[in-house]
Parts: C-alpha cells; sequence; structure tokens
C-alpha cells in the first residue's frame, strides 16, 4: 500500500502547500503522523473547517470554530480534547490548510 502524502507536496512543517490537494485519506495519513485516530467529531471539525475555506478562501479561525463547537452544544475546550497539540498544530494541518500566516511563529 503506498503512503497517500508521497504525492503531494508538505512544507517544512508538514502543512500541505495546495489545500486542493486534501481528501479524507490525506487527512487520516496527516493525523496518523500526528497520533491521532480520526473519530466522528473529529471529521465534524475538520468538514467545518473545510467548508469555512472553501466558502471564505481562509482557515477558520480558533474563534470560528469555538462558535461552531457551541452551536453544537460542546464546551470550547473539546478542540484541546480532540486536537491535544493545538489548532494550528493539528487541527489545520490536519484539516489541510496551509499554515495560518497571522499565527506563525516566523
Amino acid at each position: 500500500m503506498t503512503d497517500p502524502l508521497s504525492s503531494i507536496q508538505l512544507g517544512d512543517e508538514g502543512y500541505l502547500i495546495n489545500p486542493e490537494d486534501w481528501n479524507r485519506e490525506i487527512a487520516s495519513a496527516l493525523a496518523a503522523r500526528e497520533g491521532i485516530e480520526l473519530t466522528e467529531a473529529h471529521w465534524q471539525v475538520i468538514e467545518f473547517m473545510r467548508a469555512w475555506y472553501d466558502e471564505h478562501g481562509v482557515a477558520a479561525s480558533p474563534r470560528d470554530v469555538g462558535n461552531f463547537l457551541r452551536r453544537r452544544r460542546l464546551p470550547r475546550s473539546e478542540i484541546t480534547r480532540l486536537f491535544p497539540y493545538g489548532y494550528v498544530q493539528q487541527a489545520c494541518k490536519i484539516a489541510g490548510m496551509k499554515r495560518p500566516r497571522s499565527w506563525s511563529t516566523g
């Protein structure tokens, strides 16, 4: 079985260079690299983030994701439970976002 990540470009930190390359198989492979097995709750957040990206052309902010969780009657802390190393570090990466510039360390 070939690695689904072998056919796409990733940046130095493991984010997709082209978010259009993303699909569920890529997400699962990126999650596995992060030590995360994706559950239905993960997929709900990821699908929200992808829909936001498709509509707005940028990654959803942590506040937007928090509002999404609140509408589903989940605490904002759910994002930390699902993605323990953080919204940018894991959720954005697995959802196929480029590393958000405004949150860049460089």
